[in-house]
């Protein structure tokens, strides 16, 4: 069956299968799940390789952190025995079904203690809650836990879980995809950076100015205000280059402000990878932006996308991670990223070069066309028929015959 049968026919199951029930009691988590502290379960040296076996796991977007050799202190867990590892501080989490061990304490381990709920159903509950925190206070025992959910018979949980399923399923078949093409860019964007007779220059002679940053706080960050960045966005929200700042902040608090502007070079001087520290971006906005603590800013006269460019390559990236020892925390400097080198051909080549690397880089990240935009239309209906089948009604028991349920659905597509 190809990509396109199977996802026809995933999206006629979830139109046919839309239940809103009366009889749907809301439960506390914390008297569905049972969790458990993780300190014996706390990797002690961060010494990683991938070649080793055990994955070294964060509830946060990175996940992986990467392999130990350790054999003593491993969770077990299976397919057929999974877990939900829920950061306690700001409530991410990711379902786990294979061995592994953690980074740190600050998270909790969820398990069943009710065996009529499926913890697959619980997991894709959690996705649907709406909770966020400023403070740095942990969270599961004394709030999370106390949030209400709807719970259906455990027949109608595991009816869900498969349709839900299913859609992750076809979501994950075209990120992998993506994420083969995304290894050709990398080849090709290198082969083109490295082409010809061009002269290196390191970073320090390029820079007309470097400086850092000052602290901006998870709690001074609001709505609106002077557009900022904070060095975990860089990782995370970030990619080459970026024109509009996804944070904002006020003045009030923040001690010697650093404002950064159109061209200038971002890095990220702390980080948990090795393989990944420094990472960099420009930036092509029109504003005026405050850059965060431990960021070190670039200024330069030379193109900023292309500057971004070469410090994304592998050889780039070799440099930023020289030297650098495997602590927990992972910290460069604005010494040490003087002495990366880079290839600098003449201003009129690096635009020529741009444009060709923009169209790479569009194909591979653009949510508007080609697959990005296919993985961007798929999440989106995963996230619709996931809260449609996961909606109770307390009015009704009624369920949606066929015909009304593709009437309604097809009304949905269309807005789309």
């Amino acid at each position: 069956m190809t990509y396109w049968q199977h996802a026809k026919n995933m999206e006629r199951s979830c139109r046919m299968i839309k239940f809103k029930y009366a009889e749907a009691p809301l439960r506390e988590l914390g008297d569905i799940l049972l969790y458990e502290q993780p300190g014996k379960y706390i990797v002690e040296s961060t010494e990683y390789k991938d070649s080793y076996a055990t994955p070294v796991l964060t509830a946060g977007q990175t996940f992986i952190l990467g392999y130990t050799d350790e054999e003593f202190g491993i969770y077990r867990a299976s397919k057929q025995d999974p877990v939900i590892i829920f950061d306690d501080f700001t409530t991410a989490f990711k379902w786990v079904d294979f061995d592994f061990k953690v980074k740190s304490s600050a998270m909790k381990l969820l398990k069943l203690k009710d065996e009529k709920c499926s913890l697959r159903y619980i997991y894709y509950v959690m996705q649907t809650i709406e909770y966020s925190t400023t403070e740095h206070a942990r969270q599961w025992i004394g709030k999370y836990s106390r949030i209400k959910i709807p719970v259906p018979p455990l027949e109608v949980q595991r009816e869900i879980v498969r349709i839900l399923d299913n859609f992750t399923e076809l979501t994950a078949e075209l990120t992998a995809e993506l994420t083969a093409r995304r290894k050709q860019y990398e080849f090709y964007r290198d082969k083109v950076l490295y082409s010809g007779n061009v002269s290196w220059k390191k970073l320090g002679e390029i820079a007309v100015d470097f400086f850092r940053g000052s602290g901006i706080k998870r709690d001074q960050v609001c709505e609106d205000g002077i557009p900022c960045v904070r060095y975990g966005e860089i990782y995370t929200d970030y990619n080459v280059w970026f024109n509009k700042c996804k944070s904002h902040t006020k003045l009030d608090g923040i001690d010697s402000p650093k404002y950064f502007e159109y061209g200038d070079i971002l890095f990220a001087i702390t980080g948990e990878k090795i393989e990944e520290i420094a990472k960099s971006v420009a930036y092509v906005g029109s504003e005026r932006c405050l850059a965060g603590g431990d960021i070190a800013v670039m200024r330069h006269n030379q193109d900023p996308k292309y500057i971004a460019y070469a410090l994304s390559t592998c050889a780039a990236q070799k440099q930023k991670s020289k030297g650098k020892s495997k602590n927990k925390v992972v910290h460069s400097s604005i010494p040490a990223l003087k002495e990366i080198e880079i290839p600098l051909p003449p201003l009129d080549v690096q635009k020529r070069i741009v444009k060709v690397l923009d169209n790479f880089e569009a194909i591979c990240n653009d949510l508007g066309i080609g697959l990005p935009a296919e993985i961007e239309k798929r999440r989106q209906q995963y996230e619709y028929y996931r809260d449609k089948l996961l909606t109770f009604d307390a009015q009704s028991a009624t369920i949606l015959t066929d015909r009304q349920t593709d009437r309604q659905t097809d009304r949905q597509t269309d807005r789309q």
